[in-house]
């Protein structure tokens, strides 16, 4: 089995099209079917279901896209990894983060990032916290930011990065408004508008909930902060989000309520890496820049 099978197994996976792959992979279509069959020869079994529209997955071909993704990441690790000891940090940063996460301001990070090292590709790719721990699991990225989804596993550590209460976000001329702080009890029965299951706020949000038994309806569903805020100025619904949402100038027209009572209201972000042998000479240059703008005075 070579390498150029893999990353030629992979592209095919990504784009469930043979056309596609070979133009991205600048080869012939008939040299990258050439390249799969040999691969499904090796592994005597089919990889790909083709069609004349696309191509998908078959069930080994599902268990080798996990392994090939692992090992690709594991051979560009290995050429930085080589580069870095000669002294040039060189290569791909893969980068996933969650919108607005606290601890980290990912712009003049990666702004900073970039001034050091001139010759690291960046790659930055937005998802909810659930996606974002399988693609560092998996090799597809070399970091991310993103809240806890689970426990550290052999292909996934968190680092913590900060943590904050959980807040009610509501229209100056709703019945809470007056009240103060608020238990998930007194806002049973409020319409809620929330991120999609996947992100962040909304997994905390739905912790806090379950745990007090409450039922909720989330009847505006959004997938980002300024569209939220948005809902709520108009009185279309209640928030619960992390308490620096409604220090956004968006929200600056709203009312914050304390959340009290409540035994999961706080809001945790980490760092999303491989183990420390798997992690890429980039991802440890960023975590240091990231530490060190972290202790730096005045910060």
């Amino acid at each position: 089995m070579e390498l150029r099978h893999l990353q030629h197994f992979v592209a095919v996976a990504e784009d469930q099209h043979f056309t596609r792959a070979a133009e991205r992979l600048m080869v012939s279509q008939s040299g990258l079917s050439a390249s799969i069959r040999a691969l499904e020869r090796e592994l005597r079994a089919p990889l790909f279901v083709r069609t004349t529209r696309r191509v998908t997955l078959t069930e080994a071909g599902r268990a080798l896209l996990t392994e090939a993704e692992r090992i690709l990441a594991q051979v560009r690790a290995a050429r930085d990894a080589v580069a870095a000891v000669q002294g040039v940090l060189r290569g791909t940063l893969s980068l996933g983060t969650e919108q607005c996460i606290a601890g980290v301001c990912v712009g003049p990070l990666l702004a900073a990032f970039r001034r050091r090292h001139p010759d690291v590709e960046i790659r930055l790719r937005q998802a909810g916290s659930g996606a974002l721990a399988e693609e560092v699991a998996a090799g597809r990225l070399d970091l991310a930011f993103a809240v806890t989804t689970q426990a550290d596993t052999d292909q996934l550590r968190c680092l913590p990065l900060t943590s904050e209460p959980m807040t009610v976000l509501c229209h100056p001329a709703h019945r809470l408004a007056e009240g103060g702080a608020v238990t998930p009890e007194d806002l049973g029965g409020e319409d809620f508008v929330d991120f999609h299951p996947d992100w962040g706020p909304r997994r905390t949000t739905d912790s806090v909930f379950a745990a007090a038994g409450v039922h909720r309806t989330v009847a505006l569903e959004v997938n980002d902060v300024h569209s939220l805020l948005d809902l709520v100025q108009e009185d279309l619904g209640i928030a619960v989000v992390p308490r620096h949402f409604g220090q956004k100038r968006a929200a600056s027209a709203l009312t914050a309520l304390p959340l009290k009572d409540v035994t999961e209201a706080s809001y945790e972000t980490v760092a999303m890496l491989p183990p420390p042998d798997a992690t890429s000479p980039a991802a440890r240059a960023l975590m240091e820049l990231l530490e060190a703008e972290a202790t730096a005075p005045g910060t």
